[in-house]
Formats: C-alpha cells, structure tokens, sequence
C-alpha cells in the first residue's frame, strides 16, 4: 500500500513538473493570501487600542483612517492572491488532469489481449476516471487546506510567542499534540473502520449489480423474497460497520472539543492575568481569541481532511497499480515495421500454451503459400481460433517462430503487422459511431467514393441507404442498432477497404439466417480474392472450396488436404465430422 502510494506521488509530481511556473504560483498565491488574511486580526487589535488609549480625538482619528487604509490594502491584496491562485489553478489542474487521462489512455490501450480479457471494462474505466479526479481531490486538500493550516498555526504561534511566552508555548504543544493526535487516530480510524465499511458497500455494490443484470432470471424464477433477504443482509452489515465508523469519528471530536475548550478558558485565563499586571493591551486580548478561534477551527478539521486525502490515494491507487503493470506483449528494442508483399506465412515448430493450461499448441509447423486459403477446423479446444491470435501476436509464442515474408512477427511493431492483417470475427464489435465511420476505421485515409465501393461489394450498401441518415446513422454501442447480417457486412466493407494481404475469417457467417449467410458469402468472396486467407469454421459446407484443410486437435496438425483428398480418407477425424454434420442431416 505504502509501495503504491509513493508510485502515485511520483506519477503526480512527473505530471506537476511539466507545470513549474503555474504549480509555484498556485503556492505562493496561497501562502500570501493566508498570511495576509492573518494581517486583520492584528489591524484589529491596532483599531481597539487606538480607541481604548486615545487621549485626543482628532489624532485618534487620523490613526484610525490610517489603519483603515491599511486594511483596505491588505484587503485588495488578499482578493488578488485568491483570484490569482483560482486562475492559476484552473489552468495547471484541468492541464494536468488531462495529461494524466491521455497518458493513461494510451499505456491502458497497450495492454495485451490478454490483460483486457481478465479485466472488467467497467472497472477500467472506472479506474481511469479516478486517478485524473483524485489528483484535483489531492491537490485541493494540499492548496486549501493544509498549507493554509500550516501557514495560520505558524502565525498564530509566532504572534502569541511574541506576545507572551506563557501564551505561545502553551498553544504551540497543544498545535504539536492535536496535530500528531489527529493524524494517528485517522490512521487507526481508517484501518480498523473505514476500511471495514468500504469492503461492506463494495459488497452492496456488487450484490446491486449481480441481480440487476439477472433480473430477467429473478422474475423467470420468482425468488425475488429471496434476493430481497440476501440484499438486506449484505445492506445491514454496511449499516452496522458505517455506523460504527462515523461514532468512532464522534467520539474522536469530542475529545478534540474537550481539548479544545481547556486550552481557550487555559489561555484566556493567562490573558486575563497578563492584562491585569499591564503586559498586554486590551487588542492584544482580541487577538488572542482572534487566532485562538481561528486556529481551532482549521485543525478540527484536519483529520477530517486527513482522511479525505487518504480516500483519494486510495481511488488513484487502483490506476498506479495499472500504469505499473507491465505490457504482456511488447515491440522488440529494434523492431522495424514490416512490409507485408506477398502474404506467405509460416509456422516454424511453435508451442504454446495459456496461463490456465489451455488452448496448447504442440509443435506446430505450417507453411501458407502467398494468397492460398487455408481453413482451419476440428473439435472446440483443438487450437484454431489461438493460431490466428498467434499469427496477430495478441499473445507471444512460448517455443519456436512465426514468419510473415521471412519476417520474425517477434521482431516487428506490433501496430505494422496488425494493420496488414484484416479479421472479420464471429460477432463483430463495433464502435457507437456513424456506418461510415466504421467503415472507414479499416483505412482511416479513405474516401467517401471508398468507403461505399467497399460497401457495395461487402453488399451492404443497400441497406445503409434505408437508414433514414444512411452512413451517418448511428450503430449504438457495440453495434447493437444493426442485425447481426449487417453488423457482419460492415465488417466485412471495412476489411475489405484496409486491402491487406493476409484475412482471417473466424466463424464469420455462423448463426446467421440463410438469406444473410447468401449476402454474405458473396461479400466473402470479393473480399478473398488475392489474399492469403485463413478460415476458422465449424459447417464445414463452407470450406469445402478451399485450397488446403488444416485438420487441428489437441493443438496439433493430425490431418490435411482438400476437401475431396479428406473425404475419401476412411475414419479419418475430417471423415467423421462431415459425416456428423452433413451426412446425418441428410439421413
């Protein structure tokens, strides 16, 4: 925890020393404006001996305008260092934030497959947000409340040193006890209680979540008396934890404010005596309470905001543990981009295998000559769909090489190859943006004369042209607005508008209806023409076309040919999976 806390301060002092004149001005405009807000109580004092020793009216007078005069400087001033470090802030905490969102936008992006796969997209973004608005949380509490304490408990003691010493020193160990007392008891309160209530609303939260997103399954089964049972469980078990935290919180502050209330009667009693015996002046008795109010009133809140700045770590912490995660796939210290000419794949002796055991690929060796189509097939779990993600390096290989033109993928930029590798998927994901945007992301120079032509042989032209704002409609998020059809021939044009050399087609026209599967093939063959193509699919009816049938089980090759050399191979495994599919259908 302390590890993370430390690595949030640098990411935040990196951040702030892109900014040094602003962030100094943001400090010196605080500091000035506190001390010159500390100026008015010893006006004061001046105003009331002024009146109190005045002999001669006229000259008592002149020394009053004198004084308000003064006052009126010292006013202006003070205005001026606020709206100073208000502007300034404004300006160095929105740069800031921002800078900290585009950093953590970019390293979050760079995370493998992998990393996204294992997280919660909710959460991330969750995370992201947290870390830019608890820098301005953190910074805010530093600028506003603790310089501004520390300033006003300096003053405040300095004056009363000054004063008397048996003023000073009694509110100087007092500022020292309530300081040290405030911050370990909001350290102990936070362990043993704020924790203990955040971990209970975590649970509420979840709870919250689980059975809003399985409503459907509440009602189908009717156990809503029993869901409602388990919530309030879960509800009163943070009522419980966040009640004992706020009295532990009252119980603190009454004992602050016993404290407190001794050391003013303490030190007015001393007031009181010292102006007896002439040491002080009556407007030194009004500062005093002055500075004594003011200073109980910034450091009963110190605690408070103590533990606010502790809340606001802990919002930023879950980013830093992010930022400090390493990328799981990373570019080569010379990696080149490649040029992608030809299209010829091969897979030297490559072994992989997943975190949890699965999805093993044992020694594979596979050669794809420039713009063959190749399908992929066999039993779930047999490696096809982790071939691909081999070949588009969404994960690195344990043993061996893959080689695109000759080229290691290994020791080439990520991004050069990705961008020459099209994928249509099973079910396409696409942005909340315009069809033409989506389109267009295959190849963002494209034109719009492109974009169509690509949509026109992705045969998805037609139906754009009955959305009432055609390419500029909206598909939702995730593409939810259009059918699965049209979400696939979207796809579908903006591969074929990126024109890589190499296509992978994973499941792409499954549990699509007939008349969407015909569109589709159609689009499918315009898009294959002259690429190297590899096809993963479970009908086989729509592979029997291909050049080559890779067979893959158990993450090895154990069959392959065309679909006719494949056929006539009796108890073959492709044998009995057409039989199953086909055959038996039409038996």
């Amino acid at each position: 925890m302390k590890n993370l806390r430390q690595q949030t301060i640098r990411f935040y002092l990196k951040h702030l020393a892109r900014y040094k004149v602003l962030t100094a001005v943001s400090i010196f405009s605080i500091v000035m404006a506190i001390s010159l807000s500390m100026v008015f109580p010893v006006i004061y004092k001046e105003f009331i001996d002024t009146i109190v020793e005045a002999e001669v009216v006229d000259d008592a007078v002149r020394t009053l305008l004198t004084l308000l005069a003064i006052m009126v400087g010292v006013d202006f001033a003070n205005m001026m260092c606020w709206r100073a470090l208000l502007y300034t802030m404004s300006v160095l905490e929105t740069n800031v934030m921002r800078n900290i969102l585009d950093e953590c936008f970019e390293h979050l992006h760079r995370h493998s497959y992998n990393f996204f796969n294992n997280s919660f997209t909710g959460g991330l973004v969750k995370k992201m947000n947290r870390i830019s608005y608890a820098f301005e949380g953190i910074f805010d509490i530093i600028i506003f409340e603790f310089i501004p304490i520390a300033i006003r408990t300096i003053i405040a003691n300095g004056v009363l040193l000054y004063l008397s010493w048996k003023l000073g020193v009694p509110l100087l160990i007092w500022s020292v006890f309530f300081i040290v007392f405030s911050y370990f008891v909001t350290l102990y309160k936070i362990k043993h209680y704020d924790l203990k209530s955040v971990r209970a609303d975590t649970k509420v939260t979840a709870n919250l979540a689980d059975t809003i997103m399985n409503n459907i399954n509440i009602k189908l089964f009717a156990n809503l008396n029993k869901e409602t049972i388990k919530f309030k469980k879960v509800s009163e078990d943070w009522r419980k934890k966040k009640k004992a935290s706020w009295f532990f919180g009252t119980h603190v502050e009454t004992v602050q404010g016993v404290f407190a209330l001794a050391l003013n009667a303490l030190l007015m009693f001393v007031a009181i005596k010292l102006w007896q015996q002439g040491e002080i002046t009556v407007g030194d008795f009004v500062l005093v309470q002055f500075y004594l109010l003011e200073l109980f009133r910034q450091l009963w809140h110190f605690g408070h905001n103590l533990q606010r700045l502790y809340e606001r770590f802990a919002d930023a912490e879950e980013m830093t543990k992010v930022l400090n995660t390493d990328w799981e796939i990373q570019d080569a210290p010379d990696a080149q981009k490649i040029k992608i000419v030809h299209g010829r794949v091969e897979f030297k002796n490559v072994r992989f295998s997943y975190e949890d055991g699965t999805g093993v690929i044992k020694g594979l060796s596979l050669k794809i000559k420039p713009s063959e189509k190749i399908a992929l097939i066999g039993p779930s779990g047999g490696g096809k769909s982790t071939v691909t993600k081999l070949l588009l390096r969404l994960f690195d290989v344990g043993k061996g090489k893959i080689l695109v033109d000759g080229h290691d993928i290994s020791k080439v930029t990520q991004d050069s190859l990705r961008k020459q590798i099209a994928l249509v998927p099973q079910d396409p994901i696409l942005f909340h943006r315009t069809i033409i945007e989506n389109i267009r992301y295959g190849r963002l120079g494209a034109s719009d004369k492109e974009v169509m032509a690509a949509a026109k042989l992705a045969r998805c032209h037609d139906f754009i042209k009955k959305f009432p704002k055609g390419y500029k409609t909206y598909v939702g998020e995730r593409g939810v607005k259009l059918s699965g059809g049209e979400r696939q021939r979207v796809a579908i044009a903006r591969a074929i508008l990126s024109n890589t050399k190499i296509l992978i087609l994973d499941e792409a026209t499954s549990s699509l209806d007939s008349e969407s599967e015909k569109l589709i093939q159609e689009a499918l063959h315009n898009l294959m023409k002259n690429k190297t193509t590899f096809i993963i699919a479970h009908r086989l009816s729509t592979i029997v076309n291909m050049d080559r049938i890779i067979v893959l089980n158990d993450g090895k090759i154990v069959e392959e040919g065309t679909h006719t050399e494949l056929i006539r191979q009796k108890n073959s495994l492709y044998e009995r999976l057409w039989g199953l599919q086909v055959g038996g259908y039409l038996e």
